[in-house]
């Protein structure tokens, strides 16, 4: 007698609900909308509202529509040609030179012919640390004509006493005496990180070839920092051309206005003339011309593979 098996009955997967599918795709915007309800609240909003203002002018208390005025007045202010010569200087002269440091200085710090490397390291990066204001503060102790420690050194040495601050040439020397020991140390960290990450097997191919160290240097060490370098470039010149704390708590812009800066001339326009229509169109120049220089860079440093 033959016994037939039970028929097999299909069981289908019940499809989840289309509500709960809806919830967990809409999960992850949850999550970020709190960031982005800060980051428009405090960047987008102000960043919209300052093109706005920058079309305005305030005449007897009342905002008036001026459209383009304020930045074809930027044409015709010489201080704003002031401001961008000396930032222009900075940028041409401070920069190129921080970075040079900052390269030999990762170059050191990587050597395993330096002993307590980590403590340098920490010496270096240290200055970066100290606010921008605080260390304004000290650099203008430092550099005091009258009774700093830098003139009484120098007293001690015979020589006469540097206007550090007063002259319009030492000023600008001395900005960038302290820009230079504020940052140096910052980007040779960035330089030292992608300086370790350089195979060692390419020196040692480069020492069987013969290269001795410039050579190793040059055709080895330089093209393995070149990402790090186009980083610190962009990075230093965002900074130097937003440059605000050191100018004004070292020098004030002056003397003469021979440190004045963008950022320093901004400022004044805002808070001091309370002309912040025209500020706002400096701030708006401002970033045209860091966009430009970026995209310059990125042209002449970044990777042509």
């Amino acid at each position: 007698m033959t016994t037939l098996a039970p028929p097999v009955r299909e069981t289908r997967t019940r499809p989840a609900p289309a509500r709960r599918k809806r919830s967990g795709r809409a999960a992850p915007y949850l999550f970020v909308l709190p960031a982005l309800l800060l980051f428009a609240a405090f960047k987008l909003y102000p960043i919209g509202w300052s093109f706005v203002m920058s079309l305005h002018r305030t005449v007897a208390g009342v905002d008036t529509f001026v459209g383009a005025d304020n930045y074809a007045r930027l044409l015709d202010d010489p201080l704003f040609w002031t401001a961008l010569r000396n930032t222009g200087v900075i940028l041409a002269v401070q920069v190129p030179l921080m970075l040079a440091l900052a390269t030999g200085l990762a170059v050191a710090l990587n050597s395993t012919l330096l002993n307590g490397r980590s403590v340098f390291r920490l010496g270096f990066f240290l200055p970066m640390v100290t606010g921008l204001v605080a260390y304004g503060i000290a650099f203008s102790v430092l550099l005091n004509k009258e009774y700093g420690l830098v003139n009484w050194l120098l007293g001690g040495l015979g020589l006469d006493p540097v206007p550090w601050l007063t002259d319009g040439l030492w000023a600008q020397i001395s900005l960038g005496l302290a820009l230079t020991w504020h940052y140096t140390g910052y980007n040779a960290v960035i330089l030292l990180a992608r300086l370790q990450t350089v195979p060692a097997e390419l020196y040692d191919a480069a020492a069987v070839d013969g290269a001795g160290a410039l050579a190793a240097f040059r055709h080895v060490t330089l093209p393995g920092l070149r990402p790090a370098l186009l980083l610190t470039t962009v990075l230093s010149t965002i900074g130097t051309l937003q440059l605000f704390d050191e100018p004004f708590v070292l020098t004030g812009g002056g003397p003469d206005n021979a440190t004045l800066t963008i950022g320093v001339y901004l400022y004044r326009n805002a808070f001091s003339y309370f002309d912040f229509g025209y500020a706002s169109a400096l701030a708006y120049a401002l970033t045209v011309l860091i966009g430009l220089l970026g995209l310059l860079q990125f042209r002449l440093l970044g990777d042509k593979s």
